[in-house]
């Protein structure tokens, strides 16, 4: 490994020192210290269609470009399976073909790499295969979120398996890669054999550490007698494993010394989680920026290879505190160049307060997986139009006026503002932010006030005229004359026909969250909304001594949120004994207690003693202003809560379609 020093008055005058020096990982020469790891299957997949793969490396290179990311390992591949005739395996990650076997394998990470490489970066192919899917190193599940039992692995299975990763290793140099990464971590095969928690086998591949290695040193020779010395090799490697019976951080870094030991490798990409549990790998709101890199300067400290780190390093500020702490060598950076693809440049530029920030909710990878929509980030809907290219001017000048200033109003004034248009906004509160205002009085929701911020420092930059405390009336909107209305209004606290419901001890999570409302001391929460909101008040009372109870119709908390995310909220609930009832309807509100209905069998329950009762029912949707001008009024339009309830991502998302259609009409 070595490094040079940047000269006087170059970026790292600017604060960043460490971010922007340059590193020899293996044959790599980096620029700086970035790499983005694997998360760009969603954005769009480049072993999709052509059309998916041009908006994957379009992405890419936005990113790169302008002495950008240094090091792109997004090509999170699959390896074939090997499989009896018949059987299909099934869960998320599940592969029978994989990737690596396509027929247009080459020929598309030798387009991903040659794009990529013409801005200056170097590009890495992780090799992955799920545990469980269906092999295992023993009888032994993983997870207790997981019942599919494995089929245990003979040796030809395990030698079919090494020449398999040899072959792909093979395909990734003909692709004109740089490197290749053998993942063995977040449930992967090879993590089942390195843990003690999965691995129990009795011959040559259980038991000793030396052992418990010897299928991924396997694999390791194997590549290396395909690449010889012209290719990067690393692992990433948990640095800890999430069960009990898995290894600890000193079993960890024993596991890093040992593959270090064998001279196979050049770096370990060192992390924290599973893909279920608490933290899961994909670190969402509920943890600090960097909170496990203490965990990475263990392992740095025992290895002399570099190490790279991932693990929700938000910004650059936390990037450098994380190099220059000697954490780690290199930091691993997804969720913040999907929120801001510029995020480097800015650094170097000393613009940070023009860094969107990302705000750890998880939509770029839950709204994929869980609800199966297109791929969206919350804070910015540009992310995954690249490949489109920049709006077009308008061809004339027009105003636009949009009524409502939560999240939908915020971006679409900016975005038209951005492409040309003269835009005004009126908001009928003495604040812009609409109800995504309540989001940072919940606990480890900062970033959403950070991201509210950031949006009208935006709007200020623009010059977009604001008016706030303007209630506008139809009338008012005519008399503006302007040639384009936009109507945000947004939405208002919902009531359940529940007996009771307007008792004095009965109140709005709004209302609860911005200290308006005193619950007493036992307090249950009526959940009737399908994300984060019936948790988050529930955190936040429990929080601050309450003892609480949550009462769902549906049969689990929160079903949209998705495994990379729940498990950070659920298990911060159970810390503070949070109570939950599930498929239960409530009916009745009394004094002191409430009475269900099972969803299912109809069966009536008592529950109780509470204090207060808090409602988070979601919201109704306020369209009546458009209601009134949409019949007379030329060229009008309904986005956000207005049309219909929903999260920060759907706003943002229709604030990005309809800038897009008055922008390019």
């Amino acid at each position: 490994m070595t490094q040079t020093t940047d000269a006087p008055g170059s970026a790292a005058a600017h604060g960043f020192p460490h971010l922007f020096s340059p590193i020899t990982v293996g044959t790599m020469q980096l620029r700086n210290r970035v790499m983005l790891p694997p998360h760009a299957s969603a954005i769009g997949n480049i072993y999709g269609t052509d059309e998916d793969a041009a908006r994957n490396i379009a992405y890419f290179e936005q990113r790169v470009r302008n002495d950008g990311v240094a090091w792109v390992a997004s090509l999170s591949t699959h390896v074939k399976n090997h499989l009896i005739p018949g059987f299909e395996p099934t869960g998320v990650g599940a592969a029978t073909l994989g990737f690596f076997r396509l027929p247009f394998f080459v020929e598309r990470v030798q387009q991903f790499s040659d794009a990529l490489h013409a801005h200056g970066a170097t590009v890495s192919v992780q090799m992955v295969h799920q545990g469980g899917m269906p092999h295992g190193a023993s009888h032994v599940m993983s997870a207790p979120t997981i019942n599919l039992m494995p089929h245990v692995m003979n040796q030809n299975d395990i030698d079919a398996f090494v020449k398999e990763y040899a072959e792909s290793a093979r395909l990734s140099m003909q692709g004109r890669a740089d490197g290749v990464e053998l993942h063995l971590n977040h449930d992967d095969l090879h993590e089942w054999f390195l843990s003690p928690h999965t691995n129990h086998r009795t011959d040559r591949y259980g038991g000793s550490l030396e052992n418990r290695c010897r299928f991924a040193v396997e694999t390791m020779q194997a590549i290396r007698e395909v690449i010889g010395t012209s290719m990067t090799l690393g692992i990433r490697l948990n640095i800890r494993e999430e069960v009990p019976g898995g290894y600890d951080v000193p079993g960890g870094v024993e596991l890093a010394q040992y593959f270090e030991s064998t001279g196979l490798i050049d770096y370990v990409h060192g992390v924290i989680g599973s893909p279920w549990g608490n933290p899961s790998y994909i670190q969402p709101t509920y943890f600090d920026p960097a909170q496990f890199a203490g965990l990475a300067a263990e392992l740095k400290k025992g290895i002399s290879l570099p190490v790279v780190h991932t693990g929700r390093i938000n910004g650059p500020e936390v990037a450098e505190r994380v190099l220059s702490s000697g954490s780690a060598d290199i930091v691993g950076m997804a969720r913040a160049h999907i929120a801001d693809g510029e995020v480097l440049l800015k650094a170097r530029e000393g613009r940070l307060a023009d860094i969107r920030p990302c705000v750890g909710g998880n939509e770029c990878i839950s709204r994929r997986y869980v609800e199966g929509l297109p791929f969206g980030c919350a804070v910015n809907p540009g992310t995954s139009h690249e490949v489109e290219g920049p709006w077009p001017r308008p061809r004339t000048s027009r105003r636009l006026l949009v009524v409502g200033g939560g999240p939908a109003g915020m971006e679409l004034a900016a975005l038209t503002s951005e492409a040309g248009l003269d835009v005004e906004l009126w908001e009928a509160e003495d604040e812009l932010g609409g109800q995504l205002r309540y989001a940072p009085m919940a606990p480890r929701h900062e970033m959403y006030g950070e991201y509210l911020a950031w949006q009208r420092r935006r709007l200020k930059g623009l010059g977009v005229k604001v008016t706030l405390g303007k209630r506008a009336t139809a009338d008012d909107v005519r008399a503006a004359g302007a040639d384009v209305v936009a109507v945000a209004t947004g939405a208002g606290p919902r009531t359940p026909a529940i007996q009771g419901v307007e008792a004095d001890h009965v109140h709005d999570i709004r209302n609860v969250l911005a200290g308006r409302a005193a619950p007493g001391h036992r307090v249950l929460v009526v959940a009737q909304d399908d994300h984060v909101a019936p948790l988050s008040v529930a955190d936040h009372l429990a929080s601050n001594g309450h003892e609480v109870t949550v009462i769902y119709a549906t049969a689990q908390a929160a079903p949209l949120m998705g495994r990379y995310i729940i498990g950070g909220i659920l298990g911060r609930l159970d810390d503070n004994n949070v109570r939950f009832h599930f498929n239960e309807e409530v009916v009745r509100i009394d004094r002191h207690t409430v009475e269900s209905r099972h969803v299912y069998s109809w069966k009536s329950r008592t529950h109780g003693e509470f204090d207060s009762v808090v409602l988070a029912c979601g919201s109704v949707s306020d369209p009546t202003l458009y209601d009134e001008l949409h019949a007379d009024l030329p060229d009008v339009h309904i986005l956000g809560d207005a049309y219909a309830p929903r999260r920060l991502v759907f706003a943002t998302r229709q604030a990005w379609a309809l800038a897009e259609q008055l922008v390019t009409a």
